[in-house]
């Protein structure tokens, strides 16, 4: 079989992002997930460095770029969908792990174990701080429709806003804080 992993996950980019919101600027999977991979960075260096809790930073980061891979494979199902009971939210989790096996079948054998952790995000602390960053990620992107005046985003905002507070994360909260601001501002408010 041919190696076609990383065609596959160069096709990311084909692959858009709130699909059912009127949005200012479309945004991909590769965008998103390079900036989850920003913000996973921050957030486990802030657990480690602010918190003194265990955290990778740099194995974080990478499961962060690799989070959505499988979305290549079954597209962007947009969260109401994806979450509205508990029987879609199972069934799509089982597509999920059937399309993060198909990924993995593309490599080449002596790279298979390097990627499934990566790829399945095995360790704990990992995913849940990948999951914080994609959170966090949906939420400023709905901060940025709204500063351009984007209303169609005003609940998902709200309602996002309001999973990150459940999560009860201290470097979550810390990022909240310190950093949050300046995604409400203008480039000539940053200087």
């Amino acid at each position: 079989m041919a190696n076609h992993f990383y065609a596959y996950i160069s096709r990311m980019r084909c692959v858009k992002r709130w699909a059912l919101m009127r949005n200012t600027e479309e945004e991909n999977i590769q965008e998103h997930s390079h900036m989850v991979a920003v913000l996973a960075h921050a957030l486990a260096l802030i657990r480690t460095r602010v918190f003194g809790l265990p955290a990778d930073a740099n194995a974080v980061a990478v499961a962060a770029l690799y989070h959505d891979a499988t979305e290549i494979l079954t597209g962007d199902m947009p969260t109401p969908i994806k979450y509205y009971n508990p029987e879609i939210r199972d069934a799509y989790r089982k597509v999920e792990a059937v399309a993060s096996d198909k990924l993995l079948s593309m490599l080449p054998q002596e790279l298979r174990a390097d990627y499934e952790p990566i790829i399945k995000i095995e360790d704990e602390t990992t995913k849940k701080l990948v999951k914080a960053a994609d959170k966090l990620s949906a939420y400023i992107k709905c901060v940025e429709e709204l500063k351009a005046g984007n209303m169609e985003f005003k609940k998902a905002a709200e309602q996002t806003r309001r999973a990150l507070s459940e999560m009860h994360m201290p470097e979550l909260d810390y990022f909240m804080v310190n950093c949050m601001e300046s995604f409400s501002m203008t480039l000539d408010e940053l200087e």
